[in-house]
């Protein structure tokens, strides 16, 4: 069966998955973004329900915004999220794998529970942006997300082919957690909207393997459909008790797809609101009729319109009175507290508008605040995304400058202009961008982490431990605040402070590989040689990109009369993250002083571009005069 109308609760990927897996809208659990919410360990899912009767569990999944950290692997007996991590922790790449290894993964772990009935959640991701689509399929498309579409259903058959000739029926049911705008609207991508381009999703459902013919046409259903209604379907289809308290139903009799009664369907995008300041959006569909809540409020009828370029609202009251009533039975609210998120995973996020930007929310939202007033803005801040992974870096600054001059409440804006100054050495600069972000009087967003930390590493500590102490200590505090916290005491020499300061953060994540890598580093001040490489080695495991961990390596190889696994080490650290300038100057100098200078130069000549120069002066001089002696 294919459903031809069917529709999700949001349009990002972790609160869509969520409904997915629950049963549930948004508002009942609590997922509202990507960044800043968790769906709890208590959570009734899809795999709970089905680890309860009896079915092995198993979930891979292609992207970090669904990795176990966010919650959605309560029930699972497996859950694999090994996709890898960015090379540093505030970079603008999402860590992903292809289409082809989750199946791989999945298709062994199906094998090896072919005795048991099971439940298999197969997450793939490839169909988002950017668009690069392997070969052959990116010759054969003009467009490059067809291309990537063509290129996961091909990885895909492998899978498909293996229930289908499987002697148990099995139950496929294929969806999207969204769509992809593609310009639909002036969107870009997906997350600002509501539009059918985001909102509307594949649903097929298809009982498979068994032995048994089945016609090969199927059946297509235009009947409303919602994510809601997948796990009522799923619990039906297996024989067991759907819980009376799911707002969904099963799509699975006849008679349920023929049902004249409307299924309402609330939906949302709360990303510009959370992470930018913008309005929330809100909306419900009841039939083809569709209303959206904004402050330059919309209605459509999209058997009549499909494009949606006509906005019925204000033409008939009785209409837009009915749809706003439908809205009101749900009771959604405002999303609850956020979270605070580390570093590292603010950084996986930041790719594809995924930025958490802890906006503060206001009593009132303008027309001002419309996203389809701001739509310039938003493709404004792609292009800055753009610009920066091209290495175009000073036109990425003036593309972020230009929106904090339209919208200076923007803490995203400042926080990826002062990102991209640091990156690029003009450290006053960046530290300068986030002080007029707070003198603006905008302070969410991690902007007082982000200047805090910055502060600690160059060589501002006092004032960094003033920042950011009162950030730190609070009762649910930025696990980013406490690290760089625990810099800035380490910078002002007091290990200590600082020592107490990861374990505390350890103690909340005990594979934050910041955190270990830095306890590492205070064990090498003081002289245990054994305890620092357990530390390095935790990082290392806890994350295999992290530089910290390889040039903390390098230093206990170096130390214990391994020159050349501290060469190795150091060299990774640099690949991994070539502006670890303590990596840069050891791995350089340690090459000089072996003889190999041409060698030796690469490294040395980028320590000194990119040193801070209040913490690194002498080495810096040091490090020019021995270049120049060798000229």
């Amino acid at each position: 069966m294919r459903f031809d109308f069917a529709h999700a609760h949001a349009v990002v990927t972790l609160p869509s998955h969520a409904s997915i897996l629950t049963g549930q809208f948004p508002f009942q659990h609590g997922v509202r973004d990507n960044s800043g919410y968790r769906l709890p360990p208590s959570a009734r899912t899809a795999a709970t329900l089905f680890k309860h009767a009896g079915y092995a569990t198993g979930a891979f999944v292609g992207a970090f915004p669904l990795h176990s950290r966010f919650g959605l692997n309560a029930g699972f007996d497996i859950y694999d999220d090994r996709f890898g991590e960015t090379r540093d922790p505030t970079d603008f790449i999402l860590p992903e794998r292809p289409a082809p290894a989750v199946v791989a993964l999945a298709r062994e772990w199906i094998r090896s529970n072919a005795a048991r009935p099971w439940f298999a959640w197969v997450h793939v991701f490839d169909p988002h942006a950017p668009y690069r689509p392997p070969p052959p399929f990116d010759s054969q498309y003009p467009r490059a997300y067809d291309g990537e579409v063509a290129a996961t259903d091909a990885a895909l058959a492998p899978l498909l082919t293996d229930v289908s000739e499987s002697a148990r029926p099995t139950l496929v049911i294929a969806t999207g957690d969204h769509g992809e705008a593609l310009g639909d609207h002036g969107e870009r991508t997906h997350g600002l909207f509501a539009y059918e381009s985001t909102l509307r999703v594949p649903l097929i459902l298809a009982e498979v393997g068994g032995g048994a013919a089945r016609s090969s046409r199927g059946e297509v259903a235009s009947t409303p459909v919602r994510h809601v209604d997948i796990l009522p379907t799923m619990l039906e289809a297996t024989g067991q008790a759907v819980p009376a308290d799911l707002p969904g139903r099963t799509v699975l009799s006849a008679a349920a797809r023929r049902e004249r009664e409307p299924r309402p369907s609330y939906f949302e995008a709360m990303s510009a609101m959370l992470n930018r300041g913008w309005a929330p959006l809100t909306g419900v569909l009841v039939d083809r009729e569709k209303y959206v809540d904004l402050p330059i409020a919309e209605r459509y009828d999209i058997q009549a319109d499909a494009a949606e370029a006509t906005n019925l609202f204000g033409r008939s009251q009785d209409r837009d009175r009915t749809l706003a009533a439908a809205l009101g039975g749900f009771a959604a609210g405002r999303p609850g507290e956020r979270r605070a998120e580390s570093r590292e995973t603010a950084a996986q996020l930041r790719a594809l508008g995924y930025v958490s930007g802890n906006a503060s929310p206001k009593a009132h939202y303008t027309n001002d605040d419309d996203p389809k007033t701001l739509i310039a803005i938003d493709e404004e801040f792609h292009r800055g995304v753009d610009l920066y992974t091209a290495r175009r870096y000073a036109e990425a600054m003036d593309v972020y400058r230009a929106i904090i001059a339209r919208r200076p409440d923007m803490a995203v804006a400042y926080r990826h202009l002062a990102f991209i100054a640091w990156e690029t050495g003009r450290l006053g600069d960046a530290v300068g961008v986030l002080k007029r972000a707070l003198a603006a009087g905008v302070a969410g967003g991690g902007i007082v982490t982000q200047l805090g930390t910055y502060l600690a590493e160059s060589g501002e500590a006092s004032g960094a431990i003033d920042l950011l102490r009162p950030v730190a200590d609070a009762p649910d505090a930025d696990l980013d605040a406490i690290n760089g916290l625990g810099i800035a005491y380490a910078r002002a020499r007091r290990p200590q402070q600082a020592r107490a300061t990861f374990e505390r953060l350890l103690a909340v994540d005990p594979s934050n590989a910041f955190a270990l890598a830095n306890v590492g580093a205070l064990d090498l001040e003081r002289g245990d040689l054994d305890a620092a490489r357990r530390r390095f080695e935790d990082a290392a495991h806890a994350d295999p990109t992290s530089s910290p961990a390889q040039a903390g390596l390098g230093v206990v190889a170096s130390k214990t009369g391994n020159p050349d696994a501290a060469v190795a080490a150091w060299k990774r650290a640099v690949e991994l993250d070539g502006t670890n300038v303590d990596a840069l100057y050891n791995l350089g100098t340690t090459l000089f002083a072996r003889g190999a200078v041409d060698e030796a130069r690469p490294y040395l000549e980028r320590f000194v571009r990119t040193a801070p120069e209040a913490t690194y002066a002498k080495d810096i001089r040091d490090v020019t005069a021995l270049l120049q002696s060798r000229r």
